[in-house]
């Protein structure tokens, strides 16, 4: 029973799990910033080719 206890508070006390979530929520906030700037980039070069398609 003494080693599980030790074991738990070994645990509880390691902060690599949170440090790895925090990364996860970093890595995926920078990701739906480039998805939300490649869509309006995107959009706008679509808008483009097509006026001077429409003018050719």
């Amino acid at each position: 029973m003494e080693e599980f206890l030790v074991g738990a508070k070994r645990f509880f006390r390691d902060e690599a799990g949170a440090t790895a979530i925090e990364y996860g929520v970093m890595i995926a906030a920078i990701a739906a910033v480039i998805i939300g700037l490649v869509y309006s980039i995107g959009t706008k070069v679509n808008t483009a080719f097509n006026t001077v398609n429409n003018a050719m």
